[in-house]
């Protein structure tokens, strides 16, 4: 059997089976959280507030959690947080069976659960090059987005719906069982790579430190750098012309709730489709076509949306977009992983995924701003118009990214004696 088909490794299968069962509660969670606010109040703003205090703890302690995740083992700083949030769902649905459910408890819980996910997700990506070859590591990335696609957008949303229905606490306390599966799962985990001597304590840096050296060294990096950008300023165009996409579908389109959802699930079509196809377009084209094209097919799906009014043109756009969107997001994770070294992940990464969470949040206010003042589909030309310009701009940074994307990384150098390699 030839390297390229041999097995990911039983690390690789650990890992993946508990990122599947907790993909599955997450989605179960995120579909019946509203639901449950509803039930307590019909104020929007109170059910949008669930939302934002699943989201706010990115924007407050991104960057912090990714210096423990390169101070601590991320092995067990992963089975550790799983089990705060079973403890937290668990809260919930006992609340819930004394019918003592209030929205200040909602909200702490959700609050708890974001956190925890800053340091999860984080560690977890981190994680996954010392369990994986590097050249698995795209087809690794890949079946992590394809169990997401079809474990959190497909199977668990009408699930999530289906237990609310059953008993109001039946979802937040099947979300805790997943949880306490996947810290048991990941418990197990043994990383291939290891030191080969025990590393001589070094005094700890101050947080203040350990904050920079990421954020310096990811400035340094030329491909990356512009990846980070790329995707952080895509994000502000998408956050932007789609914070208003059910009143585009509604009243340009004319469909109706179930047109709505149905064209939904379309982003979910092109992904499956992406993570099945990714290892074998990146085999044919290689990492630096792919990413340009990217974010042209970016840019034309803005276009195209402010210009149509034919809901059949919509949904093989977006199906177009979908597979866009899992191809890029694989390659730019598998390049972080390859080319980041080991006791920098963690920071790095959170540098990452705060520009993603920060241009999100950008992008949905301006959208909302543009479009009431200048119509529905002022947020998809500008949307389109800056991704052509963010495509020209990144065209020859973009260059060095198959080359990139071959380079082996180096023996892991940890900062601390308990850190994992």
């Amino acid at each position: 059997m030839s390297a390229r088909n041999a097995p990911l490794g039983a690390g690789f299968r650990m890992l993946w089976a508990a990122s599947t069962i907790s993909t599955i509660g997450d989605g179960v969670t995120l579909a019946a959280g509203p639901m449950l606010v509803a039930s307590i109040t019909r104020d929007p703003a109170a059910v949008a507030l669930a939302a934002f205090a699943l989201q706010v703890p990115w924007l407050l302690f991104g960057l912090i959690s990714g210096v423990y995740v390169d101070r601590f083992d991320r092995r067990r700083l992963v089975a550790g947080v799983n089990l705060v949030r079973a403890a937290a769902l668990g809260l919930l649905s006992g609340a819930a069976a004394l019918d003592a459910v209030t929205l200040p408890l909602v909200y702490a819980v959700f609050f708890t659960l974001g956190t925890a996910d800053t340091l999860a997700d984080n560690a977890s990506s981190a994680l996954l090059p010392a369990l994986v070859a590097p050249d698995r590591l795209a087809e690794a990335n890949a079946r992590l987005s394809l169990t997401f696609n079809i474990g959190n957008q497909f199977l668990s949303k009408p699930l999530g719906a289906w237990l609310f229905a059953l008993w109001v606490g039946a979802p937040f306390g099947t979300d805790a069982l997943t949880f306490l599966v996947a810290a048991a799962l990941v418990a197990t985990l043994r990383p291939a790579k290891v030191p080969t001597a025990k590393p001589t304590p070094t005094p700890r840096p101050r947080l203040r430190t350990d904050l920079t050296t990421g954020i310096r060294w990811l400035a340094r990096q030329r491909v990356l750098r512009t990846i980070s950008i790329a995707m952080g300023l895509g994000n502000v165009a998408f956050c932007g012309a789609f914070s208003i996409f059910v009143l585009y579908v509604h009243r340009r389109l004319g469909l109706t709730d179930l047109g709505y959802g149905l064209l939904l699930t379309t982003f979910a079509v092109g992904g499956t489709l992406g993570t099945l196809s990714v290892r074998r377009l990146r085999r044919r084209f290689g990492a630096t076509s792919l990413l340009r094209a990217g974010l042209f097919v970016e840019a034309l799906t803005h276009l195209v949306l402010a210009a149509s009014t034919h809901a059949w043109i919509v949904a093989v756009t977006l199906v177009v977009f979908g597979v866009h969107t899992m191809v890029w997001g694989s390659l730019a994770a598998t390049l972080y992983q390859q080319r980041v070294p080991d006791e920098l992940r963690g920071r790095v990464g959170s540098v990452r995924i705060l520009c993603d969470l920060g241009g999100a949040a950008i992008g949905t206010l301006l959208g909302a701003l543009v479009a009431g003042l200048a119509g529905l589909t002022m947020p998809f030309w500008i949307a389109g118009a800056a991704m052509l310009v963010v495509a020209v701009c990144a065209w020859r940074p973009l260059g060095e990214a198959s080359a990139a994307s071959e380079t082996r990384q180096a023996p892991c150098t940890p900062l601390r004696a308990d850190n994992t390699c």
